[in-house]
């Protein structure tokens, strides 16, 4: 039996590099985010034929948001999370705190925060406000079992010490161990090269969403608020 696909890690660490040489645009960065900040997340009215209509543009944007939003908030988990949470009207600022402690879990050398945050979002997105509805739990399930092996797929790994060594540093920098640790890695450009896996992460994720919509036939109005619950992936 073949094995798993590996990652193409030349275009990979191409991207890295790519990366660590763009000028970013800090103050709009700055100000969009200072826009969710002070106005919250705002609520959309999502059109599914739309949202698949423009599926490479959000493709696009959304990673480069979660790149934009990792190199602001030093946090690759708040990075993904905080792209879809933007991009498809959901959930509020108050996750994005609770975020926090989730790049490299803790910095404890294990799931990679961009994967956290995904996760979170496809959690906001598929799940129910009713801790009773089974079935949205379910739904989550799905999309979670879809999206992390896309994610290790395309990254060689979920663990954030695999994907620092293969991809980014060629080595765990564990910037949390030490101050010596920590300023070898900002030396490194630690904060633009961590921002490939959550633009990869928010981009999967993304596409798990408007997969979910490709793949059903609405019978109801296809414009709806968040906070309404139509059919799954009729949003």
């Amino acid at each position: 039996m073949a094995g798993k696909p590996s990652p193409d890690y030349a275009a990979l660490k191409a991207r890295v590099q790519e990366l660590t040489q763009r000028v970013w645009d800090l103050p709009a960065i700055k100000a969009r985010y200072s826009r969710l900040a002070q106005e919250g997340i705002p609520r959309k009215t999502l059109h599914r034929d739309e949202i698949i209509a423009h599926k490479q543009e959000i493709l696009e944007r959304v990673q480069k948001r979660a790149e934009e939003y990792e190199f602001l908030s030093h946090s690759c988990a708040k990075g993904s999370a905080l792209a879809l949470m933007e991009e498809f009207g959901l959930g509020n600022m108050e996750i994005a705190k609770a975020l926090s402690p989730f790049p490299g879990f803790g910095m404890t050398g294990w799931i990679c925060g961009a994967v956290t945050g995904g996760l979170i979002a496809l959690g906001l997105y598929f799940g129910s406000d009713d801790i009773l509805d089974y079935e949205g739990t379910g739904r989550t399930m799905t999309a979670a079992r879809t999206f992390i092996p896309r994610f290790e797929e395309a990254m060689g790994s979920i663990l954030c010490p695999k994907i620092q060594e293969e991809v980014i540093f060629g080595r765990y920098m564990d910037p949390r161990a030490s101050r010596e640790n920590f300023d070898a890695f900002v030396r490194a450009g630690g904060y633009e090269k961590c921002a490939l896996p959550p633009g990869v992460a928010a981009r999967l994720a993304a596409q798990v969403i408007i997969e979910s919509l490709e793949s059903v036939n609405c019978e109801q109005p296809k414009a709806t608020t968040r906070g309404s619950r139509p059919k799954p992936g009729c949003r």
